[in-house]
């Protein structure tokens, strides 16, 4: 494979491209490529967000009951799996002792403040968590772009990085400016919320933002190629997705799916990662089933367990259910959110590292 192609390896006259253009724009994948398309770049979600759109169907579209499971064995079990992940890590506890062992304590304690004084601060918290999401999904773009760039040759010079970076907080700045309840809305005084030039300024932001979300990647993406050799395929369709997510399901008030994909993308890749990071112990004795099924199901009991059996027990304490829940669901992700940042760093040297650099000499 060409470790420098680039457009004018293309050819013209609706020739087929030469087979290291093609597979350097395809890139190099965890698993099937198709798979990794569809599951972690996001494939499938942009799929359903034209089904949705062409049929007209709703977030509603399916009964409670079966949404309730869906977003338990999506949702709730992705945001329990960074804990899975955080202790499974070989040696994580000994090189990330106050993560491991004191954050959890001080995210209870949190936690219980937050719901005995639910009608004092607890709003701050769930403002918090509302405003810190979006840019979490914008951290994971970023983090899976990058990630697939460097497994398929594509070295990312700083500024590449830089401007990456930025493209994918663009939907993070459009939430900002728009979410009711979080970002601007919770950070400024209303006095300021209820200026004219206020409300002409934000929407003239969420304007320029809808159109920036689409356009910008695929100037980066052009910007890198124009630089050596492209990045892959993946990599811009896990950013476009992000901006699929924040904006057209915003817009059509189904942003419930987005959630579920996004735990579903999370979920594929942490397993993947785990089964690597076993397999690679001298001591494995187990199969790749038998650690993808082990984690999962660890991080799906751990997920029932916050989410559903918790809010009960501070509800048997004698606090109100709805306020704990509320509380619970907001003290998870900011626990998750933090927790994000530590371990999937990509220094080299390290575990993650190893796993995606792995193979790439002998493909390049």
């Amino acid at each position: 494979m060409s470790a420098t192609a680039g457009p004018e390896t293309g050819v013209s006259g609706g020739a087929r491209a030469p087979r290291s253009l093609r597979s350097a724009l395809l890139g190099r994948t965890f698993g099937p490529a198709l798979f990794d398309y569809l599951l972690i770049g996001g494939g499938l979600s942009v799929i359903w967000t034209a089904v949705m759109r062409w049929t007209r169907v709703g977030p509603d579209s399916l009964p409670a009951p079966d949404l309730a499971l869906l977003l338990l064995l999506a949702n709730s079990t992705h945001f329990a799996s960074s804990s899975v992940r955080l202790y499974a890590k070989p040696g994580a506890v000994q090189a990330m002792p106050r993560l491991t062992l004191v954050f959890p304590l001080v995210t209870l304690l949190v936690l219980t403040l937050a719901i005995a004084g639910a009608d004092a601060g607890g709003g701050n918290l769930y403002a918090l968590y509302l405003t810190w999401s979006p840019y979490h999904f914008a951290a994971q773009a970023f983090g899976l772009a990058v990630m697939y760039s460097y497994r398929s040759g594509c070295m990312l010079s700083a500024t590449d990085k830089r401007l990456l970076r930025w493209t994918c907080l663009l939907p993070f700045f459009y939430s900002f400016v728009s979410g009711a309840g979080a970002g601007a809305d919770w950070l400024l005084p209303a006095e300021w919320l209820a200026l004219p030039a206020v409300g002409i300024t934000r929407d003239a932001l969420r304007a320029l933002l809808r159109v920036l979300v689409f356009v910008a990647p695929f100037l980066v993406f052009a910007r890198v190629w124009r630089g050596g050799r492209p990045m892959p395929l993946i990599s811009l369709l896990v950013v476009v997705a992000n901006g699929i997510w924040w904006i057209t399901l915003v817009h059509m008030q189904a942003f419930l799916w987005a959630t579920i994909f996004h735990g579903i993308q999370y979920l594929v890749i942490v397993v993947i990662f785990h089964v690597k990071d076993q397999e690679a112990l001298p001591t494995n004795r187990r199969s790749r089933l038998y650690h993808a099924a082990w984690f999962y199901g660890t991080s799906l009991v751990l997920a029932y367990g916050l989410f559903h059996l918790l809010p009960r027990g501070y509800a048997w304490a004698g606090f109100g259910y709805t306020e704990s829940l509320l509380m619970v669901v907001a003290a998870i992700n900011l626990h998750h959110f933090i927790v994000d940042g530590f371990i999937w760093r990509l220094a080299r040297g390290s575990s993650n590292r190893r796993i995606v650099d792995d193979g790439l000499a002998k493909a390049a």
